[in-house]
């Protein structure tokens, strides 16, 4: 972890050439005099001084506009008047048909874009009906086990006017998930040239947040994430292949300097092995894509997008040699963190993701996701999905906050932050580099224990009271009853039993066999493995037939957590 620097005490300016008075000023108020003595520090613990003001504002910030390298202050010239944000919720639970129900109902209700979670054995690539997964069929997001439910999820929504985020990241299945959706497309008569959406598809998922009962060796996952980059700039050109996820990282411990470090040298690893496979990197820079989290720490969180375009662009820039502006702008969708929200008081949740959405737009995000007020209880029931919808259209059209670039551009403390936050990302990135690059860093568990780590120091805070929960440590009624009624997810493995039943019945298990195998042998030879899942996809592979072939030969990984 990066230590912070002691600021110590506050400067009391020149000396007085007046004589000391013996008795204080009166101010006609009775108000205690702040304690300037006391250290402060944000949540990642960069030290905040008591006032910032010009001493704090380099020169040749002025000289940054938005639009232009580094990006600091935004991708475009005009921003939000230019294009608005993306407005993204999330939905996802049970079936492909009830998911897609929710999906239409946020469209008809004001979405600009879907994103769609699956459940817990989707993301680990498992069919809903294996007896290690069905427990959690349908919880945590929708089951998709092959193209049917694929075709299901998405029946009646236009793939090609609609962008579509697939919010599955663990390599093992993405690729699969990914295959299921453009075959899905393909029988809808879409052509992939039609198609826009991102896949998150990172291995960190994977190896370090989100793991599975028989986990793939870093290098492979890896591997296979990058199989999808290079399979989408052949194939699919309007689709971003990759997200990195810094919000997972952040929701598993990471504080904002460790979350911009480690999606930036992630992208890093992601270019530098597409250039080591013949790519030249303007050829894909611009489809590589990121999520963030948007915390609680107002100016910091603003500060931290700021700062995360400035690194990005330079890096790519400088080390990678990109030529293309494109290349250098990180694009990036933000969701409203989940793990501030919490079951006690639960409608505070609300004003916490509103406040927290604001900063993301303060900070230029790109699309935006606003978490709803139920979720630390349940998935979110039908009323609480609608609200946190609304409160992205209020921020939009009641506050004015889209009607210029960069608002708090100049603001002596979000500048200072903003560099500080820089500096301290690239300690990080050049301590990652010393360890051979991400990969490397993760295989040796350095990852592992910068969230772990972190995540317990944060425990220790609310356990001890040094950080404020709103009604959980401070401010609680302990005789407030539970108003939120749980969202109840519909019964899902038997509708999911039934559709598998219906594939395996009717298809040619002979093509099935053959298109697994042409995906082993990419697997084994280095080839990318995408062809071989769309075929596999295209026969009516289900997403545990595919994924088996990735565990059964490089499966088994066990994260070095002592």
């Amino acid at each position: 972890m990066t230590e912070p620097a002691s600021t110590g005490p506050a400067s009391t300016g020149p000396a007085s050439t007046e004589p000391a008075s013996t008795e204080p000023a009166s101010t006609g108020f009775d108000v205690a005099e702040p304690d300037v003595a006391e250290p402060v520090f944000t949540e990642s613990g960069l030290p905040v001084k008591p006032c910032y003001g010009p001493g704090d504002l380099p020169g040749e910030r002025a000289a940054e506009l938005p639009g232009r390298a580094p990006f600091t202050r935004g991708t475009r010239a005009g921003m939000y008047r230019e294009r608005p944000w993306a407005v993204r919720q999330l939905a996802g639970y049970s079936t492909a048909d009830h998911t897609n129900r929710r999906l239409r109902m946020l469209l008809d209700s004001g979405a600009t874009a879907v994103n769609t979670v699956f459940d817990f054995p989707t993301n680990r690539g498992y069919d809903s009906d294996e007896p290690i997964a069905r427990a959690d069929a349908g919880q945590g997001g929708v089951a998709i086990d092959g193209v049917e439910d694929m075709l299901a999820l998405y029946d009646g929504i236009p793939l090609d006017r609609v962008s579509v985020s697939l919010v599955l990241s663990h390599p093992v299945a993405a690729g699969a998930v990914l295959a299921f959706y453009l075959a899905a497309a393909e029988r809808r008569g879409y052509a992939f040239a039609d198609l826009r959406g991102t896949l998150q598809n990172d291995f960190m998922m994977e190896t370090v947040v989100l793991t599975a009962p028989s986990v793939l060796e870093p290098a492979f996952s890896f591997r296979l994430s990058t199989d999808v980059v290079e399979f989408c700039l052949q194939q699919v050109p309007r689709w971003n292949a990759i997200s990195y996820t810094g919000y997972n990282y952040r929701e598993a411990g990471a504080d904002a300097v460790h979350e911009v470090a480690l999606v930036v040298a992630h992208a890093v690893a992601t270019a530098e092995e597409m250039v080591r496979r013949g790519h030249p990197v303007d050829s894909f820079a611009g489809r590589l894509t990121a999520f963030f989290s948007a915390d609680s720490d107002f100016f910091e969180e603003v500060a931290k997008y700021r700062a995360a375009r400035r690194v990005y662009a330079r890096v790519f820039e400088e080390r990678l040699k990109a030529a293309d502006p494109r290349s250098l702008m990180l694009r990036y969708h933000v969701q409203t963190a989940g793990s501030a929200l919490t079951a006690r008081q639960p409608l505070n949740n609300i004003t916490r993701a509103a406040y927290q959405a604001l900063a993301a737009v303060l900070g230029g995000a790109q699309s935006l996701h606003v978490s709803a007020y139920d979720e630390a209880l349940s998935i979110p029931s039908e009323q609480a999905a609608l609200t946190a919808l609304h409160t992205q259209l209020i921020l939009r059209h009641e506050t004015g906050v889209d009607r210029t670039a960069d608002p708090l551009a100049g603001s002596y403390y979000v500048e200072h932050l903003t560099d500080e936050i820089e500096r301290r990302v690239g300690v990080l990135l050049d301590r990652i580099d010393a360890m051979g690059g991400l990969v490397a860093a993760v295989d040796q568990g350095w990852v592992h224990k910068q969230l772990t780590g972190r995540a317990y120091d944060r425990q220790l805070e609310l356990d001890d009271g040094s950080r404020t929960v709103v009604g959980v440590n401070r401010f609680r009624d302990e005789d407030e009853p539970l108003r939120i009624e749980p969202f109840r997810v519909p019964a899902t493995i038997e509708a999911q039993r039934r559709r598998l039943a219906r594939v395996r019945a009717a298809r040619d298990a002979g093509r099935v066999r053959t298109a697994l195998e042409r995906v082993r042998a990419a697997a084994v030879a280095g080839r990318n493995t995408m062809p071989g899942l769309l075929d596999a996809a295209r026969a009516g592979a289900t997403l545990g037939e595919c994924c088996e072939v990735f565990r059964s030969l490089h499966g088994g990984w066990h994260q070095p957590l002592i």
